[in-house]
C-alpha cells in the first residue's frame, strides 16, 4: 500500500479489524444503513402529502361499483423518508459501476456515459409512439440507421428491430420460420435444440407450439455431429444454436450444421446473446444463419438495469426477410415511412407475419445502441471481441490449476471461461464458493449453467475490464477455490459480511412469502 503525500498509511485497525462482535444501537454500521421494509417505516394511517378533504357535494364517483371498500393499507411516507428507503436499498446492490461484473452469457460490460447523454437528447427521449411519421423523422433514422448496422455486422438482408429482449427475439424468428413454412404448405413440429444453447431455445420453441428434442454434445463441449446429421428429417422446422456456445466455445461445424438443415427444407436459428465475442470478425449470415437475435444490453453496451428495457432486434436471411414482423422502418422518397398493416403491401411487406410489439421498440436503447457503435466504428467493434475473448483466456490460463476447466483442452475459449466443482472437498459446492464471493466484494458468476457441466461457473469478464481488475478477480476466486479443496467450514455459512447472511434458497423457492403481513 502506498503512502500519501503527508507520509501516513492507512491501516486496518488492530485486534477485531472486522467489528465483529461491536454492536450499535441502531444496527447500523457505519455507511451500511439497516433498512427496514417500507412497511415498517410508514403508515397506513398517515399520508406524506397533504390532500384537501373530499368534497361531501361532489358527484358520485364513476367507477363502476368498483369502489374500495377498505383502506388499501399502504405505508404513507414523505418525500425525503421514500426517497432515502430506496437509497439506502440500492446501496445495498450490486452494479456493473462498482465493479467486476462476472455473470456468464450476460456481457455485463460498461454503459458508456457518451450513450446515455445522447439517449436524453430532446427528441429521443421524449418522443412518443403515436407521434406523427412527420414529426419523428429524425427518431426513424435512428431506427433505420442502427438496422442498417445491424444488417451490415451479421451479413444478414434482413431485420426487425420490435423485440424488446432475447427470448422475445427468439419468439420473432421462430414465427417467422412458422410462416415460411405456412407460405409453402409445409407444416412440421420439431426444432431441435443442443444441449450447450441458451435455455431459453427450448422454452421458446415449446411456446410456439413445435416438439423440441435435444441434441448431445460431443467430449469437447460442442454439437455431436453424428447425432444431429441422424436426426434431421422433414419433420424439423429448425435447429436453434447458440454459438458461441453456452461451454463459451466456438461450433466449428455451423457450415456443416447449416447445409444439412437446409438440405432438409429446415431453417437455421443462431441465439445472438453471445455476439460480443464475435462481433466485428465473423458474419453469422457467411456461416448459413437464418434468423439471430441480437441483446442490445449484451454487444452495445445498453445497459441491463433491473430485467430491463432490454432490446432484442432480429435479423433474417433472404429466405425469411419476407416474414418479418411489423411495423418496420423504410426509406423512399427522401423520407423514412413507419410501415405497418395499413401500408404493409405498398412497402413489399405483403407476407410479414403481423405485429410482435404494440409500437416500434425501445427507443431509448436504439440511441444509446447507435451511439456505441458510431463511438467505437468497424475496427473498434473488432477490438471489442478482441479484448473480449482476451480477457476470457486470461482467466481461464490463471485458474485453470485452482478450479476444474473441463474444456481447457478443446482450445482458447470465447467470450466466457466455464469451470466446475470437481476436487472441492466432499460436501462443498459451488454455491458455497459463489456465496463466499460475495464477501470478497464481487457479484457471484453464474451457477450450475451450462446444464453438461456438473457444479458449473461460468465467468464472462468482457473487454471493458482492466489487468488490473481481472488480477483481483481472479486472486479472490484462486483463494476461495483453494478454500473449497480444503473443506474449509466458513464457506459453509457465507456471505459473513454482506447486509443479510445466506438464506435457505430451497425453501425460499418453494414457499416465498411475497406479501408483507404483522405477523
Amino acid at each position: 500500500m502506498s503512502l500519501n503525500q503527508s507520509g501516513w498509511r492507512p491501516e486496518a485497525p488492530v485486534g477485531d479489524s472486522r467489528g465483529q462482535g461491536a454492536q450499535t444501537a441502531t444496527g447500523n454500521r457505519a455507511l451500511m444503513l439497516e433498512e427496514r421494509l417500507i412497511f415498517e417505516i410508514g403508515s397506513s394511517e398517515s399520508c406524506g402529502v397533504d390532500l384537501p378533504a373530499p368534497d361531501p357535494a361532489a358527484p358520485p364517483a364513476r367507477l363502476g361499483g368498483l369502489e374500495r371498500a377498505a383502506p388499501a393499507g399502504l405505508p404513507g411516507l414523505s418525500e425525503p423518508e421514500a426517497v432515502r428507503h430506496y437509497t439506502r436499498l440500492s446501496r445495498q446492490n450490486y452494479a456493473i459501476d462498482l465493479g467486476l461484473f462476472p455473470l456468464g452469457s450476460c456481457t455485463m460490460k460498461h454503459n458508456p456515459r457518451l450513450n446515455e447523454k445522447v439517449a436524453r437528447m430532446p427528441g429521443f427521449a421524449d418522443v412518443h409512439p403515436l407521434a406523427p411519421q412527420g414529426a419523428i423523422q429524425g427518431a426513424l433514422a435512428v431506427i433505420h440507421e442502427l438496422g442498417e448496422w445491424l444488417k451490415a455486422l451479421t451479413g444478414m438482408p434482413g431485420v426487425a428491430m420490435s423485440p424488446k429482449a432475447g427470448a422475445h427475439g427468439e419468439l420473432c424468428g421462430l414465427l417467422a420460420i412458422r410462416a415460411a413454412l405456412d407460405a409453402r404448405d409445409d407444416p412440421r413440429e420439431v426444432v431441435l435444440v443442443p444441449t450447450s444453447a441458451h435455455g431459453t431455445n427450448p422454452a421458446t420453441a415449446a411456446f410456439c407450439g413445435y416438439r423440441v428434442e435435444e441434441i448431445g454434445a460431443t467430449a469437447d463441449g460442442r454439437v455431436d455431429m453424428t447425432a444431429l446429421e441422424a436426426r434431421i428429417g422433414p419433420d424439423v422446422a429448425a435447429l436453434m444454436i447458440t454459438n458461441p456456445n453456452t461451454c463459451g466455445l466456438f461450433e466449428r461445424d455451423i457450415h456443416r450444421m447449416a447445409e444439412a438443415i437446409h438440405a432438409a427444407g429446415g431453417f437455421l436459428y443462431c441465439d445472438g446473446a453471445n455476439f460480443n465475442a464475435i462481433v466485428g470478425r465473423v458474419r453469422p449470415g457467411d456461416l448459413g444463419v437464418d434468423a439471430m437475435h441480437i441483446n442490445l444490453h449484451k454487444t452495445f453496451s445498453t445497459p441491463h438495469g433491473g430485467g430491463g428495457p432490454g432490446s432484442g432486434p432480429v435479423v433474417f436471411s433472404e429466405a425469411l426477410a419476407p416474414f418479418a414482423p411489423l411495423p418496420a422502418v423504410r426509406l423512399a422518397d427522401g423520407r423514412f415511412h413507419l410501415v405497418e398493416e395499413e401500408t404493409q403491401a405498398d412497402h413489399g411487406h405483403g407476407q410479414s407475419f403481423g405485429r410482435l410489439a404494440a409500437f416500434h421498440g425501445q427507443m431509448g436503447m436504439f440511441t444509446r445502441a447507435l451511439a456505441y457503435i458510431l463511438s467505437h466504428g468497424a475496427d473498434g467493434l473488432a477490438q471489442v471481441s478482441g479484448d473480449a475473448v482476451l480477457n476470457a483466456n486470461y482467466i481461464l490460463r490463471c485458474l485453470e490449476r485452482e478450479l476444474d476447466a473441463p474444456f481447457v483442452a478443446s482450445g482458447p475459449c470465447m467470450h466466457e471461461a466455464l469451470f466446475s466443482d470437481k476436487g472441492f472437498a466432499e460436501g462443498f459446492s459451488t454455491l458455497d464458493l459463489a456465496k463466499a464471493l460475495i464477501d470478497e466484494g464481487f457479484h457471484p458468476m453464474t451457477m450450475y449453467f451450462p446444464l453438461v457441466v456438473h457444479g458449473a461457473m461460468l465467468v464472462e469478464p468482457t473487454e471493458t475490464e482492466s489487468k488490473a481488475a481481472l488480477d483481483q478477480f481472479i486472486t479472490a476466486l484462486a483463494s476461495l477455490a483453494r478454500r473449497a479443496r480444503e473443506g474449509d467450514p466458513a464457506l459453509k455459512s457465507a456471505p459473513h459480511f454482506a447486509p443479510r447472511r445466506r438464506l435457505d434458497e430451497t425453501l425460499a423457492a418453494r414457499k416465498p412469502r411475497l406479501v408483507w403481513s404483522e405477523e
